[in-house]
């Protein structure tokens, strides 16, 4: 008998291969166990700690940070870390696109 889903307990968990991702970034697809109700997905320790490893290797690991909105003039900046800016190749100048996504989430476009 499957296994109850433990997030909304009707559905029933199976056993899948999953693509995670990792800021939009594919870091592979691993074994699962995915609700057929709600959709969520759980991964054993033993799978996370591949996820983990994986996400390092790929140079994603620790790339959230915190940064604070800072003021030039009359515009508002945001500075971004090294590690973002090495990811991303990032190089004074560069033309990005700046929208907002809803009240609460600002996107930079490459």
């Amino acid at each position: 008998m499957a296994e109850k889903c433990y997030i909304c307990e009707k559905g029933n968990l199976a056993k899948k291969k999953v693509d995670y991702k990792l800021y939009g970034v594919s870091i592979g697809e691993f074994d699962a166990e995915v609700c057929d109700k709600c959709g969520e997905t759980f991964f054993d320790e033993e799978v996370s700690k591949k996820m983990t490893e994986t996400a390092k290797r790929k140079g994603l690991w620790g790339l959230q940070t915190k940064t604070k909105i800072g003021q030039s003039g009359t515009t508002l900046d945001i500075r971004l870390p090294k590690k973002i800016i090495d990811f991303l190749n990032l190089k004074k100048g560069k033309e990005v696109e700046v929208y907002p996504e809803g009240k609460d989430k600002l996107v930079i476009s490459i």
